[in-house]
């Protein structure tokens, strides 16, 4: 797992490179288990999903600054993230983010 590309420290650091690559496509994970583009509304299935890319993120005084932003990509080669943020603050109630997380298989790559 990398904390971070080409030295970025923050996540709208690492955001901002993301977008200038072409990948802003924020994804919501829903209820039922599917993902939810939050632009465009399109809605994906988790089969066929893989993480490509995983960030971390720890907040030096504050521990609700820690976050994880995950690349997914689909078999269509169509390539979102989603970010959550863990212990405590969670963005996601119960276990059906790590439950999605976990289930997907990982080939990481560099971007």
């Amino acid at each position: 797992m990398e904390t971070t590309p080409n030295g970025m420290t923050t996540l709208s650091g690492v955001m901002e490179v993301l977008k200038e690559r072409g990948i802003d496509h924020e994804l919501r994970l829903l209820e039922d288990g599917r993902l939810e583009d939050q632009d465009s509304g399109r809605i994906f299935s988790c089969e066929g999903m893989k993480i490509i890319r995983t960030y971390r993120f720890e907040g030096d005084s504050n521990p609700s600054d820690s976050a994880v932003l995950y690349l997914l990509e689909n078999a269509d080669g169509f390539i979102g993230y989603i970010i959550n943020a863990y212990g405590a603050y969670d963005d996601y109630e119960g276990d059906l983010f790590n439950n999605m997380i976990r289930s997907l298989p990982v080939e990481e790559r560099e971007f």
